[in-house]
């Protein structure tokens, strides 16, 4: 199995926003849908896709579990009150959303947790969300080689996360990037309003199309139907060399997120 490359986040948007946001989406031909626990949303999730009516099969489902819920005697039960929220038996890919080291779960107990939900079939696929180089480590060395699906992390032209991103590769873990247009504060920036330009595009597919050519998965989110559909395109937009050089550039270490008590030292 393998991870979508372009899907839908839903962070941030709750109740009607988020259901419209997601059959917007799928109308327009999205099938990978992101959401997690503490985004109160799953619900909601759940409610837009059952009205949609787009087959399950046809749909790769991820939800991450929060923080409160990592001890082993908690992780299942509340990915089962994910999944009844969610209208699944299932999802494709489940996370552990941050690593807090400081929450008094041990990183094994929390990972051993999450192979039991897979090997109960409750999870396709599973994977982490913010860790560093360290931790991945870590977490690979208590799931074995071959069982992390993927690392979302925080990756935009401003924050490109190049030493975290060449490590995951050699482990054959996929790169999902979230908060890839930083905020919308890319969409602001001369130098890719200029590869726009050039390519008859918007800055935000220009970026999108960056990290898909970077091999990265994205999981761009929008309230706005007509930015859902734009951000697609990216998908069929190639940027050249030059223009991959160019956006090498702006890279300024410009994290969005990083929470005290929940992220890790950042490599």
């Amino acid at each position: 199995m393998s991870i979508p490359s372009f899907g839908l986040g839903t962070f941030r948007l709750t109740g009607q926003t988020v259901i419209d946001s997601v059959k917007a989406a799928l109308e327009l031909g999205y099938r990978a849908i992101d959401t997690a626990q503490i985004y109160k949303n799953e619900a909601d999730v759940g409610q837009a896709i059952a009205e949609s009516q787009v087959p399950r099969d046809e749909l790769f489902i991820t939800t991450k579990i929060w923080v409160d819920n990592y001890a082993a005697d908690k992780l299942i039960p509340s990915l089962r009150e994910s999944l009844d929220k969610l209208r699944t038996e299932h999802v494709d890919l489940l996370l552990i959303h941050w690593p807090a080291p400081g929450n008094g779960v041990e990183l094994s107990e929390y990972m051993q947790a999450l192979a039991e939900a897979k090997q109960q079939g409750l999870t396709r696929q599973i994977g982490v969300s913010n860790f560093n180089i360290e931790l991945t480590r870590q977490a690979i060395a208590v799931v074995g080689e071959g069982e992390i699906a993927t690392n979302q992390i925080e990756l935009s032209p401003y924050l490109q996360n190049a030493k975290l991103s060449a490590f995951l590769e050699d482990h054959g873990i996929t790169v999902t990037s979230y908060m890839t247009l930083a905020y919308g504060k890319v969409l602001k920036d001369p130098l890719l309003a200029e590869i726009a330009a050039k390519h008859k595009a918007t800055v935000a597919q220009v970026a999108l199309a960056w990290a898909l050519q970077l091999g990265y998965a994205v999981i761009p989110s929008s309230t706005k139907r007509e930015n859902l559909a734009s951000n697609l395109l990216a998908q069929g937009l190639r940027l050249d060399a030059e223009d991959m050089a160019r956006i090498a550039t702006l890279e300024r270490n410009g994290r969005e997120v990083s929470p005290a008590n929940l992220a890790p030292v950042w490599d």
